[in-house]
């Protein structure tokens, strides 16, 4: 059986590599990724951020003052704008990010609980780990005012007044930013990620294009069973995800010079634990289906909006959080959220929840695919 399987594994193999075309879409289509995502934030960093302010208090000290302080910070550029257009110009890719500073935001701070003060970007957590950490230092200070202040409106006023009017000197270090390194790896994996897919769907329709065409029945008239023809299937997806992502990381680090803030080992590891799932969702698409049209339909129907539910194409920041939860039943989402561990700063043991649930998803999948597969009655079913 060992031999059978290598030869079928060789057979598949050469069949598929035989066309140019094939090449073109295993190994081309995820370089295409990567050069879209340069084109979108290779220079995203130029002019420093775009940042979009909405004060819904107007000329209130408090308010007034924490627009003064994000406008004075470095390498960012502040317009003051109303809430709609700054939703729109944040999903247009016009805006980095936006802050919103609502109704309320004065009177929390004079409480001691600031509130009403709400962050959004496009750029993800490059973009709000950054602001959140200015403005809290900032935000803690007024808060301090507000304490010796004893609740008193006025008092609260008259100290930022003079704050204002303080003279303070501030040193500053000029430090290298990868935040677009980061964001050119996760969109050129969210990229990859729909590859592999589409390639898995694509290897797994040969057991129903060997049907139609009957070879099927040709080779289990020989000594190879139905079960070793699957799992070379399996093997030959498996050998070819893995082909793709060992080239894609290659050209992204040493050609692109890409810096994805995650060793080469660890992302690896992590795409090959996806690559079981891409395996697995394409059988289960492939023992549901009756031919090749069902099935291509079925992968025009699973898997580009999945991926871009999942935040593949953009960053799940920019959807609505019923979206953002809906997105937590994909594999996808759980793979980019454990390269945005990594590259936060994360160990692979801390990212361990993130994997379990992969390993799951793929569980699940395969024992569909089982059960379809035993379950259909067509003799040309595997069984």
């Amino acid at each position: 059986m060992n031999n059978n399987l290598s030869w079928l594994i060789l057979f598949t193999l050469k069949r598929e590599f035989r066309k140019a075309s094939n090449l073109i879409i295993y190994f081309g289509l995820p370089i295409a990724g990567i050069l879209v995502s340069m084109l979108l934030y290779g220079n995203s960093d130029q002019g420093g951020l775009r940042l979009g302010i909405v004060n819904a208090e107007g000329s209130e000290v408090a308010a007034a003052d924490t627009v003064r302080f994000i406008s004075g910070l470095d390498h960012v550029r502040l317009e003051t704008m109303g809430e709609k257009e700054l939703h729109q110009r944040l999903y247009s890719g016009k805006l980095d990010g936006g802050v919103i500073i609502e109704e309320g935001y004065s009177a929390s701070l004079l409480d001691g609980e600031p509130e009403h003060i709400v962050i959004e970007s496009v750029k993800g957590a490059e973009v709000t780990a950054y602001l959140k950490a200015m403005l809290n230092g900032h935000i803690g200070n007024m808060v301090l005012l507000a304490e010796a202040a004893d609740g008193d409106p006025e008092t609260f006023k008259h100290l930022l007044e003079t704050n204002l009017q303080g003279n303070f000197q501030v040193e500053t270090e000029t430090v290298n930013d990868h935040s677009d390194q980061k964001q050119m790896t996760y969109q050129s994996i969210g990229f990859l990620i729909l590859f592999m897919m589409t390639s898995a769907v694509n290897l797994s329709e040969l057991i129903l294009n060997t049907k139609e065409d009957r070879t099927y029945f040709r080779i289990i008239s020989s000594p190879v069973s139905s079960r070793t023809y699957v799992a070379a299937n399996i093997a030959v997806n498996l050998f070819v995800m893995l082909a793709q992502t060992v080239f894609t990381l290659i050209c992204l680090q040493y050609v692109f010079r890409i810096d994805s803030g995650i060793p080469v080992l660890q992302l690896m590891g992590l795409m090959m634990l996806f690559a079981l799932n891409s395996v697995s969702i394409s059988l289960v698409i492939v023992a549901i289906s009756k031919n090749r049209g069902v099935s291509g339909s079925l992968q025009n129907l699973i898997i580009i909006p999945s991926c871009m539910l999942a935040g593949c194409f953009f960053p799940p920041e920019v959807m609505p959080s019923a979206i953002r939860k809906v997105s937590d039943f994909m594999p996808q989402s759980w793979v980019l959220k454990a390269i945005q561990a990594l590259q936060n700063g994360r160990g692979f043991a801390e990212i361990a929840l993130y994997l379990g649930i992969l390993l799951a998803f793929a569980l699940v999948f395969f024992l569909i695919a089982i059960y379809q597969f035993g379950r259909n009655n067509d003799i040309r079913s595997f069984r």
